[in-house]
């Protein structure tokens, strides 16, 4: 078969621990051919949305990860899948790419995760579907409204809405001497709506991230547990990962939600998950295949293919 992978540019991935590298791993070991597109390189024309598009050719070091024999122009539809891997903001460009990827579907091609769906699941205000797993959480613009829930909370998180990776993500006590300015911050003065939620101390334990893969849960969460004196447990700000079985509470959440999500077409999900509340569900481009498989020997990127497969046959 061949794939399509719209991902950021190759240069940057970090191929040691890349859940799109790992993807594209697996995938040619199966035999399938390999491309990559850069988003600002889709373009609709004469009914058929295209690509310039970058043949790629894996190999199993990091330095470096590929080599790209081929560049083609290709109507999208035919590939056998295309997959939107682009990481986060979610702008307005990443809202054109969901078009152009909506208008490809309607010419045939097939596209995981569906455009539509990424574009309908916000990562922070999709879990308000699944009031039953969260948190108490708050999701406002108003000033006020934010500072009695932090009152009423005593301890809370507040997070952008398009953010990733952690980033500005803070932890307000109700006595902070600094909660004024964050909300002045985080709202612009009330002009842009922020997720508060209840501070969890089960953070301790890890923030973890459970995947979801044809609605079907890996048996395997990555725990990522904060560093000395952070409330925040992502990766990307120096949390460590630690792979573990799921808890009953962890399988109670994801066969609730994963049937759900697939039957949107969300081929793969990442549920964030702190002690057993639901605090975000992951949908453009949800990653710790690596950390997962180095740490447990389960093949995530393997299993990924599997289900991708199944789906591109006739």
């Amino acid at each position: 078969m061949r794939f399509a992978f719209i991902l950021d540019p190759l240069e940057g991935l970090k191929a040691y621990k890349d859940s799109s590298v790992a993807m594209m791993r697996a995938a040619a070991r199966r035999g399938h051919e390999l491309w990559t597109v850069q988003r600002e390189r889709i373009a609709w024309r004469g009914g058929a949305v295209t690509a310039e598009a970058v043949r790629v050719e894996p190999a199993e070091g990091d330095a470096p990860w590929f080599t790209a024999p081929e560049v083609r122009e290709f109507a999208l539809r035919e590939f056998d899948a295309v997959l939107m891997r682009q990481d986060p903001p979610f702008d307005m460009e990443y809202v054109t790419a969901t078009w152009l990827l909506e208008r490809a579907e309607a010419e045939g091609a097939r596209v995981f995760n569906r455009p539509r769906a990424i574009r309908d699941h916000s990562e922070k205000v999709a879990i308000a579907e699944f009031p039953e797993f969260t948190a108490p959480t708050l999701i406002a613009r108003d000033e006020a409204r934010l500072h009695a829930f932090i009152d009423e909370m005593g301890d809370a998180v507040l997070k952008p809405l398009d953010g990733m990776g952690g980033a500005s993500v803070f932890r307000v006590a109700a006595a902070d001497p600094n909660r004024n300015v964050i909300v002045e911050t985080l709202t612009g003065h009330g002009r842009r709506t922020i997720m508060a939620q209840q501070y969890l101390p089960a953070i301790t334990e890890g923030d973890k991230r459970i995947l979801l893969i044809g609605g079907e849960a890996v048996p395997f969460c990555l725990a990522r547990i904060p560093k000395a004196g952070e409330s925040r447990g992502n990766l990307a700000v120096g949390g460590t990962g630690v792979a573990r079985p799921l808890t009953e509470g962890d399988r109670r959440i994801a066969e609730a939600l994963g049937p759900v999500l697939w039957s949107r077409g969300l081929l793969l999900v990442g549920l964030d998950v702190i002690g057993d509340r639901l605090t975000e569900i992951n949908v453009t481009s949800p990653t710790c295949f690596v950390e997962i498989a180095s740490q447990t020997g389960f093949d995530v990127a393997g299993r990924f293919v599997e289900a991708l497969e199944a789906c591109c046959r006739p």
